[in-house]
């Protein structure tokens, strides 16, 4: 078994983020960047992976799903996972009630279960945000695993609830439950730094992109060198990472990490079911 692994995971928002994220209903030219994500990012992406034999993980908002079917279409033909990012692409916390939150996740599973059969068994939070019932949800849907969650890097471990924040006492951490967190970062995201938008809420872009690219490098290669058994979540968005001067920029991030003999790149439910059965619930 390799000692470090890759997790390439897509979210393919498209249209979404710009409707429920930036709440850009009307306007028409930030629509038009989520629909290259899905015309031109997408099959892009796919070729890439094709060309390297390299397995990777979309999470897919059910607006998504049936806004661009094709596309989709061909995530599911060529193999990769397919798992849960929402209906919407809605923060849980701003939802009114625990009732519309459920309804939205559940929406979801059902448009994924209509493109691929199989219910999904993860999960990826809309912009990586979770309400007060969102893990609660998760459970009672029998999701198996997250990657939503911070509070590690690159070392798998179980989601925990119940924990308190009172303002005058210490913090308190709550109890682990039965879903595996398989951790992402900010820091290992693209849209942050890659993403230029004229207004509000986000004002960011232009940034050196040689420096991002390796600062991902430099975390992988530590983790390899750190962490034993560390996984390394790697989130992309085809509309960002898709654009015609990052693929190459990629694809030899790639080929450095898949250079190590004791690396591999799985799906994120393959890591997760992993460590469930090396570490059970039970006796944790």
């Amino acid at each position: 078994m390799a000692s470090a692994t890759v997790c390439v995971s897509y979210h393919f928002d498209a249209v979404s983020t710009w409707l429920w994220a930036f709440g850009a209903w009307d306007m028409p030219t930030r629509h038009s960047r989520g629909v290259y994500g899905a015309d031109v990012g997408t099959p892009r992406l796919l070729d890439l992976h094709d060309e390297h034999d390299l397995p990777s993980t979309w999470c897919i908002p059910g607006h998504t799903i049936e806004s661009f079917p094709a596309a989709c279409e061909a995530v599911a033909d060529a193999g990769h996972g397919i798992q849960h990012h929402g209906w919407t692409h809605r923060g849980p916390s701003s939802y009114e009630s625990r009732e519309a939150e459920r309804a939205d996740i559940e929406r979801g599973i059902e448009s994924i279960v209509e493109l691929t059969g199989e219910r999904p068994t993860g999960y990826a939070s809309p912009a990586w945000d979770f309400s007060e019932h969102t893990l609660d949800i998760l459970l009672e849907l029998g999701f198996e695993w997250d990657s939503s969650v911070m509070a590690a890097d690159f070392e798998p471990h179980y989601l925990r609830r119940g924990w308190r924040a009172p303002a005058e006492a210490p913090y308190e951490r709550g109890e682990p439950t039965d879903i595996v967190e398989l951790p992402p970062s900010w820091e290992r995201d693209d849209f942050p730094p890659f993403t230029y938008t004229w207004a509000a809420p986000h004002r960011m872009g232009y940034t050196d992109e040689e420096m991002i690219f390796r600062k991902w490098r430099d975390q992988f290669d530590w983790m390899c060198e750190h962490v034993d058994g560390g996984v390394y979540v790697l989130t992309l968005h085809p509309q960002v990472i898709g654009q015609a001067h990052r693929i190459g920029r990629l694809e030899q991030l790639f080929e450095h990490m898949y250079s190590r003999e004791d690396v591999e790149f799985e799906r994120m439910e393959t890591v997760a079911k992993r460590f469930r059965e090396q570490n059970p619930p039970e006796v944790r």
